[in-house]
C-alpha cells in the first residue's frame, strides 16, 4: 500500500531560531494525554513522479522551513519535568520535523470520495509523531511530522500530526497559511505568532491539570499512541448547503421560540448529533428504566473573550470547552433533532458569555471533556471549525481536492468545517462501524428530504 521514498529532517535556516522555551498553561496542559490530531490534504497532479520529485518536494521542503522560523514551536520538544514543575515546550539548535515522503497504490478517487470508505486505508498516509526519548532530568516528546504520499499520475497528499498541546486550530491555521503562502508566493504578508504569555488566571488552574489523573505515567514508559490499523469503521463525508441550513434554523426558530441560541454550527451539529444517537438504535442495547445519557463536546476561541482580550495570533491553545448533555432516548426520538440544538445552544451560551476573564468553571474542564463516568458512555467531539477556511490550504498546485480528519476515527467525534464550494456551506467528517454508517445515511438523508 506505501513505499517510504525518503525520510528527511526539515530545520529552521541555520542560525535563526537558537535557544528558546514556551511556557505551557493550563489551555495547553489539559492536552498532555490527548491522542495526536491527524489531517490530510489531497491535492491533484496528474504528473510523472519525476515531475512530482524535481517540482513539488523541493518547494515544500524550502517553504516549510522558512516557516518554521517563525513558527518555532513545530520544530521543538515538548520537554516533561518531573511534577510538579511544569512542561514547557523548548527549542535547541538542531531540532527539526521529520518529513517522510512515499509513494502509495492505493485508489486515490476512492480516497478523495464522500461515499463509505475504509478507514484504515487512511492510516498509513498520516505520519506518527515519533519517539520519546528520556533525558537525565525529562522526557522529550516530538511536537510535529510532515508526510507527502505521491498518486501515479493523479495527484499527492499531504499529512500532518501534531501533539495537542502544541496548539489549537487556530494556530495550526495560521501556521498552514504562512507554509502555503511561501510556497505559492516565495512571500508573507500575513500576521507573525504572538507568543508572550499575557494570560490572567487563577494559578490554581495549572495545579489542577497538572494533577490530573495519568500525570504519574508520564515516565521513561511513556510512549505516544500512534493510529494503526487494521479498523473495522468506514468514513464518510456528508454536506449541508447554506440554503438548507436557513430552512433548519427557520425551522428550528419556530419549534423553540424561546430559545437563546441558534446558529449554523448548533443546527448543524445537533442534527448530526440526533442522527448518530437514531442510528445506534437496534446496535446496542438499552434499558429504558435507566436511560443513558450522552455528552456532546465542542469547543469555542477564548482568545477574543480573555481579560484582558488577546491577540488573534497568540500561539497554543486557547480555547474553552462547551459540553451538552442530554438522555439518549430523547436525542433518538421523534424530537431528537430539537432537543440536540436546545441542549448545544444552551452550552455554548453558558460558556462563552461568562465575563470571569473567560475561565469561570474552567477547573472542570478536565472531567466535563474527558472522563467518561459509567452513567454517560456516549461521546461526541467536535474536530475542526467551520470559522477557518480549510480549502483554502493551496500550495501551489491548487486548493485541496479533499480534506479528512483522520484522527476522528479514535473517538467517535465528527469533524465540521467549511465547504469546499462555499464557506457558508458546511462539510461534516464522520466515522462509524459499517452497519451503523448505512443507518446513519438512511436517517441523514430521509429527515433532510422529509422534514427540510
Amino acid at each position: 500500500m506505501l513505499t517510504v521514498l525518503e525520510t528527511c529532517r526539515i530545520s529552521p535556516p541555520s542560525a535563526t531560531v537558537g535557544e528558546k522555551s514556551l511556557p505551557l498553561t493550563f489551555f495547553d496542559i489539559i492536552w498532555l494525554f490527548h491522542f495526536p490530531i491527524h489531517q490530510l490534504f489531497f491535492y491533484n497532479f496528474p504528473h510523472s513522479k519525476p515531475s512530482f520529485i524535481q517540482t513539488v518536494l523541493p518547494i515544500l521542503k524550502h517553504s516549510l522551513s522558512i516557516t518554521l522560523q517563525h513558527f518555532f514551536p513545530f520544530a521543538s520538544n515538548l520537554i516533561v519535568f518531573p511534577n510538579p514543575t511544569k512542561p514547557e515546550i523548548r527549542h535547541v539548535d538542531g531540532d527539526s520535523v521529520e518529513f517522510t515522503v512515499a509513494e502509495s497504490h492505493l485508489d486515490f478517487e476512492d480516497l478523495v470520495g464522500n461515499h463509505p470508505r475504509a478507514c484504515g486505508n487512511f492510516y498509513p498516509l498520516v505520519p506518527p509523531l515519533g519517539h520519546v526519548t528520556k533525558a537525565s532530568e525529562f522526557l522529550s516528546i516530538p511536537l510535529f511530522a510532515v508526510q507527502i504520499t505521491y498518486f501515479k499520475n493523479l495527484g499527492f497528499s499531504i499529512g500532518i500530526t501534531n501533539h495537542h498541546v502544541l496548539c489549537d486550530a487556530t494556530t495550526k491555521f495560521d501556521f498552514l497559511k504562512m507554509w502555503t503562502s511561501i510556497a505559492k508566493h516565495d512571500t508573507y504578508n500575513g500576521s507573525f505568532p504572538f507568543y508572550d504569555r499575557l494570560l490572567k488566571y487563577p494559578e490554581s488552574l495549572d495545579e489542577i491539570f497538572m494533577n490530573q489523573p495519568g500525570v504519574e505515567a508520564l515516565n521513561a514508559d511513556y510512549q505516544i499512541l500512534d493510529l494503526v490499523g487494521p479498523s473495522s469503521k468506514v468514513r464518510a463525508t456528508f454536506f449541508l448547503t447554506k440554503e438548507r441550513i436557513s430552512l433548519m434554523k427557520k425551522w428550528v426558530s419556530i419549534q423553540l421560540p424561546t430559545s437563546g441560541y441558534i446558529s449554523s454550527f448548533s443546527v448543524t451539529c445537533g442534527y448530526v448529533w440526533s442522527c448518530i444517537a437514531k442510528s445506534r438504535v437496534g446496535f446496542q442495547e438499552r434499558n429504558d428504566e435507566d436511560d443513558q445519557l450522552e455528552r456532546f463536546v465542542c469547543l469555542a476561541n477564548f482568545r477574543s473573550r480573555m481579560d484582558p482580550p488577546l491577540s488573534e495570533t497568540y500561539f497554543g491553545n486557547c480555547v474553552g470547552s462547551c459540553v451538552a448533555i442530554t438522555k439518549s432516548m430523547m436525542l433518538s426520538g421523534s424530537k431528537g433533532f430539537l432537543v440536540a440544538v436546545e441542549s448545544i445552544g444552551e452550552a455554548i451560551s453558558k460558556t462563552v458569555k461568562k465575563n470571569d476573564g473567560g475561565v469561570k468553571d474552567a477547573e472542570l474542564w478536565f472531567e466535563l471533556m474527558f472522563k467518561t463516568p459509567a452513567k454517560i458512555p456516549a461521546k461526541i467531539g467536535v474536530a475542526g471549525t467551520p470559522k477557518l477556511k480549510i480549502y483554502d490550504v493551496d500550495f501551489g498546485w491548487g486548493r485541496p481536492r479533499k480534506y479528512e480528519t483522520v484522527s476522528i476515527d479514535r473517538n467517535g467525534s465528527i469533524s465540521v468545517n467549511a465547504g469546499k464550494e462555499s464557506p457558508e456551506d458546511l462539510e461534516i467528517g464522520l466515522s462509524l462501524p459499517v452497519k451503523q454508517m448505512d443507518a446513519f445515511l438512511d436517517i441523514f438523508n430521509n429527515d433532510l428530504q422529509n422534514f427540510f
